[in-house]
């Protein structure tokens, strides 16, 4: 029996190959892991690319999951998740088949050498706040204590989010 604690925020994103698929691929992934629960995955959201502009737009979602899987093994997971989808190292904020960063693990503040929760570009990224609106209007930046309307609203930068779609994948709707 899973024995989920936590609920945490994935932010996805892809701009090479079939990036639907690509991040659909990754969403199987996180829901056939024994330990993780795919709760709910916002729509598709197409962006331009941010930090290094040269490259294809992204498609971008963000998932919600339970779970009781400690920080580093789920970070370790998603790594895993990375890698057999075709991630390769390449340029920082460069073209990728797949990137999973997670947003926010339930209120935790957490800070080490590998990762930082809440994610620490979280508030200037449209790609990630939007599709998280849609699934939490309400979530809370436990740093901030914004909410994640309240960082929409204070985004300086003009970035191009278009929401494409529902995510409407039967394998990853199962509740």
């Amino acid at each position: 029996m899973k024995n989920f604690k936590s609920i945490i925020y994935i932010s996805l994103g892809s701009n090479l190959q079939d990036r639907k698929e690509n991040i659909r691929r990754a969403v199987r992934r996180l829901s056939g892991h024994p330990g993780i629960e795919v709760v709910k995955c916002s729509g598709f959201y197409e962006s331009e690319p941010l930090y290094f502009a040269d490259q294809p737009r992204f498609l971008n979602c963000v998932v919600e999951i339970k779970t009781g899987l400690g920080l580093k093994i789920l970070f370790k997971f998603c790594k895993e998740v990375e890698k057999s989808l075709g991630r390769k190292k390449s340029v920082r904020y460069g073209p990728r088949v797949i990137d999973l960063d997670i947003l926010a693990y339930g209120d935790r503040v957490i800070k080490t050498a590998q990762i930082q929760i809440p994610h620490p570009r979280l508030e200037e990224r449209r790609f990630v706040l939007e599709p998280l609106s849609e699934l939490d209007p309400g979530w809370e930046h436990p740093v901030s204590r914004k909410n994640v309307l309240e960082l929409l609203a204070a985004l300086k930068n003009e970035q191009e989010v278009n929401y494409l779609k529902p995510f409407n994948d039967a394998d990853n709707q199962r509740r």
